[in-house]
């Protein structure tokens, strides 16, 4: 098996084989779907060609909620099955990746007894359905329990809590770590290589034209089966197939907004109520305390980046001053902000997209390419293998099972984080924050990536030196916007990301040889994109 990297430097290379062989399957999209479905397709055996229009994960799989879980509300709506798959899958995630799949206390506050026995009943019911084991179960928080567990709740309002597991991830992380794994089991990716029009022979596509924006070359990819897997973008794939296509998706915008843990000192992972009885998430990450989410119809169709309304914002503060003590917060409070569109199924009978399911749906267009519409990132496994059964039918033949699943990369560990980035920071000599940020991102290949440098990017900083050409050499960052946003992570998890700009645009610089102009431009790029996030202030 090769080694699992995605190179920039190999990017020229990557082009030519892309336009010289033939493929078995070609995914359009580079988001959890597509990274999925590449990787099952390798390790079957299948080649693979993956193309993503701008950088990975750069829409919907890098704006979640970053939470692996059943969806405690879809088995209040009845979606049983939905929860039993995907409450399963969770277990599958932490197997193979404990870096990007960390146990965490998910902690309902309640304001009375009553309550909190009636939601025993169905997270018990949730439990038995993701089979968890008894010693992992749920647990009732009061009194002095609450008040050491989670100090900054407001317990004359809420003096109960009930407390169960769920995952917390970093979403544009494990995709990146599905296309390592897949580019480890031959699959061949690009990025920044927008899919722009079909090859056809007769009544059937067998390829797609795609321009590489770094380059501006234009190539053509041939390929005997083609899905589509480009999230809120999948129309606009199909109608490259068929430009009557019906309507298909329900766009809807979910924002997060990141506060510092300082100002908001919450431990958990919190569910709070809003006015319009719905439920947001405050979950702790770090030196932030992040809230989400919104769930909005976004009618100007598929973005990158969704536009931020104050409105969103004030929605997600309210209600935080009914939960916790920590005195009132306001839009100046806030470090970090992120907008995703979730690409829902349309329903005509239902305009509010909080009533649509998150099912996914195959469908098969005119000319022969598969379209993937829905769906959610803990189900990602099972939907690359629902697709890989359509792909089998189409190239006419039986796909061998993939077999027992090796670790995803830096997934080699027995899942406890706390010992690893303890080893990390004893080993290279690094504070906690540092330590317990590089396991969470890089799991054990922490140390190849400190290996490359260990000194922190600039003082205080929690990211390091190696972190530019890890990314360079086995991420695919191209530009300086995927290293800050997608591969750092700094603008989400980070309380001062403007401080990172700098350091890694010109060590970005060195790696790819850009010279001063690009340098500048990347640069304000990234300042822009920046002011954008905040511009509801």
């Amino acid at each position: 098996m090769s080694i699992a990297t995605i190179s920039t430097h190999e990017r020229g290379s990557t082009l030519s084989a892309l336009a010289r062989e033939s493929f078995d399957l070609i995914v359009i999209g580079g988001g959890i779907t597509g990274a999925g479905i590449a990787r099952d397709a390798a390790r079957r055996g299948l080649s693979v060609a993956l193309l993503e229009a701008a950088d990975f994960a750069s829409g919907t799989s890098s704006r979640s909620s970053k939470l692996i879980h059943g969806g405690l509300r879809y088995l209040e709506r009845g979606e049983i099955n939905l929860v039993r798959k995907t409450a399963l899958e969770r277990k599958e995630i932490y197997k193979a990746a404990p870096h990007l799949c960390e146990p965490r206390w998910m902690v309902m506050p309640m304001s009375g007894r009553t309550k909190l026995y009636s939601l025993r009943i169905a997270v018990t019911t949730y439990e038995r359905l993701g089979a968890v084991d008894r010693k992992d179960g749920h647990r009732a928080w009061s009194g002095s329990t609450l008040a050491e567990k989670e100090p900054v709740l407001d317990r004359r309002k809420f003096p109960h809590a009930l407390a169960y597991r769920e995952y917390l991830t970093d979403d544009a992380r494990l995709v990146l770590a599905n296309l390592r794994s897949a580019a480890a089991a031959g699959a061949t990716l690009i990025n920044h290589a927008p899919v722009v029009g079909l090859l056809r022979s007769g009544d059937r596509a067998i390829g797609v034209e795609a321009r590489c924006e770094l380059s501006g070359e234009l190539l053509s990819v041939q390929g005997r089966m083609i899905v589509n897997a480009a999230g809120p973008w999948v129309e606009a794939i199909q109608r490259l197939e068929n430009p009557a296509a019906s309507p298909l998706l329900h766009l809807s915008k979910g924002i997060h907004i990141s506060i510092p843990a300082s100002k908001l000192p919450v431990r958990n992972l919190l569910v709070l109520d809003t006015s319009d009885k719905r439920r947001i998430f405050a979950i702790r990450r770090g030196d932030v305390v992040y809230i989400g989410t919104t769930d909005t119809t976004y009618e100007p169709g598929a973005e990158v980046w969704p536009t931020i309304e104050r409105e969103d914002v004030d929605y997600l503060l309210a209600p935080v001053s009914d939960y916790f003590s920590c005195g009132p917060l306001g839009p100046g409070d806030i470090v970090g902000a992120w907008a995703g569109l979730r690409p829902l199924i349309a329903d005509p009978t239902k305009k509010n997209p909080a009533e649509l399911s998150r099912r996914d749906e195959l469908l098969l267009g005119p000319l022969g390419i598969l379209s993937v519409a829905g769906g959610k990132l803990t189900g990602y496994r099972g939907m690359a293998r629902r697709v890989l059964d359509s792909v089998a039918e189409g190239l006419g033949r039986a796909l061998p099972e993939p077999g027992d699943e090796p670790p995803l990369p830096g997934g080699d560990f027995d899942g406890d984080l706390k010992a690893l980035a303890s080893h990390l920071g004893q080993t290279h000599d690094l504070d906690e924050p540092t330590a317990g940020r590089l396991a969470r991102l890089f799991g054990t290949e922490a140390e190849q990536v400190l290996a490359l440098g260990a000194q922190p990017l600039y003082p205080g900083a929690t990211c390091v030196e190696g972190e530019v050409p890890w990314a360079v050499a086995r991420e695919g960052a191209a530009k300086l916007e995927d290293l800050l946003y997608r591969r750092t992570r700094l603008p989400l998890y980070g309380l001062d990301p403007r401080a990172a700009i700098a350091p890694l645009a010109a060590r970005m610089a060195s790696e790819l040889a850009w010279d001063d102009e690009r340098q500048r431009a990347e640069i304000a790029h990234a300042q822009a994109r920046l002011d954008a996030d905040l511009g509801f202030t």
